[in-house]
């Protein structure tokens, strides 16, 4: 095609030199790489709306960032393929590559910055990121990176037969920035398709999630050394010493760590159970690698070691039924009807809205105290991460308006005094009153 535009120039009396074929491939290079922008505009506006709508529909809620970061993500590679392709199609001149190049680097660069900014990684390494991309593809394009890594390699010193440069350094760090950004993206990727699994129930999902994590972090780890040339035979000197250590000082974060796996292996815990250990009551937000988030009814967060839900006795109210009975002790006059007062209290817990009616509430006369007849309200809740107090004042308070409304009294406690003889005032006795 080239060729053929080129022939009709030079037929047509608009190009007079041979060296003027450059500045016609620069000519079709940035018409190429315009009509590749525009193509990715038009693409990214017909098809990030769906994906966005399947990011949504995954994560569980909309975000207008997320949805504005996927369509310039899909602008973007959706350009750097165009130009990608057509640097292969043709041997292009100076120019062109140039033009070609530049649109290529860039368009990379974005993705990679829109990439890591996307899976909430810090601002600062999407920028270092996208220009290391940046400088990278142009060097490669022109002239390769030999020049630069000879002359960072300069800048050093030997210490026996080991080298430290400042090409070393920057090769460590943006092997274990590419790395950590990797390893985070793609446990992100992971626990995303885990946690949207339909056939997996929350626990689970969660165990899932910390193998994947534990296994992206090993691979990395592998990776890393291989590509950093570290021969781990090497340290096998100090493999003793160090598993020593790491056996005296990480025992109880190993110890929490299993503690953590087997928990969820058994499903004794699980999040969103309600549960009571020692002093802390509330339901388990999430199992982590150390400890056992638990939220309390007054927004505390208690971080518990996972060793103590092992060793510890745990009250789970939610383990193999969410169903929780509740009992709100009333008293009575004597002079009460009693039958009213059962029709009474029927119709305070029966309108109660947490009250279950399935199984059915229970009114019982349990004893005859000093001062009233005592009764007990036996209900059931399906909800017990909703508290307690709130359902147990919601049905004394319809209680209280009811007894009110039909004369039914609530006594309190009364004390008679008997004066068997009277005291003496002065050693005299009181007169007579008759």
């Amino acid at each position: 095609m080239n060729e053929a535009i080129t022939t009709a120039f030079l037929r047509w009396g608009w190009i007079r030199r041979p060296d003027d074929l450059q500045y016609i491939e620069g000519i079709l290079a940035g018409l190429i790489a315009t009509t590749a922008l525009i193509l990715g505009w038009g693409l990214s506006r017909l098809v990030y709306l769906r994906l966005a709508a399947i990011w949504e529909r995954r994560a569980g809620y909309e975000s207008p960032i997320a949805r504005r970061r996927i369509r310039d993500m899909v602008r973007r590679f959706t350009t750097a393929m165009l130009i990608g392709m057509a640097l292969n199609l043709y041997e292009w001149s100076l120019i062109a590559s140039v033009i070609f190049g530049l649109t290529l680097a860039i368009a990379l660069a974005l993705f990679v910055n829109d990439l890591v900014r996307g899976v909430r990684m810090p601002d600062w390494l999407g920028t270092f990121l996208g220009l290391a991309t940046l400088i990278s593809i142009l060097a490669s394009m022109f002239g390769g990176l030999d020049p630069i890594t000879i002359a960072m390699d300069r800048v050093g010193f030997n210490l026996g037969e080991k080298r430290f440069s400042l090409l070393w350094v920057v090769t460590i760090s943006v092997t274990v920035l590419v790395l950590y950004t990797a390893a985070r993206v793609v446990n992100r990727i992971a626990g995303h398709v885990i946690g949207s699994s339909d056939g997996l129930d929350p626990t689970q999902k969660l165990l899932g999630q910390k193998i994947a994590g534990v296994i992206v972090i090993v691979v990395a780890f592998f990776v890393g050394t291989d590509a950093l040339g570290i021969d781990l035979t090497a340290l096998s000197f100090f493999s003793g010493a160090f598993g020593l250590a790491v056996g005296f000082g990480l025992q109880k974060t190993i110890g929490n760590l299993f503690a953590g796996i087997i928990l969820l292996l058994d499903r004794s815990i699980k999040p969103g159970d309600v549960i009571a250990v020692k002093d802390s009551f509330g339901w388990v937000n999430k199992i982590g690698v150390r400890a056992v988030s638990v939220i309390t009814r007054d927004g505390k967060e208690h971080l518990i070691p996972n060793e103590d839900l092992m060793t510890t006795a745990v009250e789970n109210w939610s383990y193999s039924d969410r169903n929780v009975r509740m009992r709100i002790p009333i008293g009575v006059a004597y002079t009460s009807d009693m039958q009213q007062v059962e029709a009474l209290l029927h119709k305070a817990v029966a309108e109660a809205p947490r009250v279950l009616k399935d199984p059915a509430p229970r009114i019982w006369m349990t004893d005859f105290g000093d001062n009233s007849v005592n009764w007990e309200i036996r209900a059931w809740i399906s909800d017990p991460e909703g508290g307690m107090g709130n359902i147990r004042g919601d049905v004394l308070m319809r209680v209280w308006i009811l007894f009110k409304e039909h004369g039914v009294e609530i006594p309190f406690p009364q004390r008679d005094i008997y004066i068997k003889e009277m005291p003496r005032m002065g050693g005299a006795d009181f007169p007579d009153p008759d």
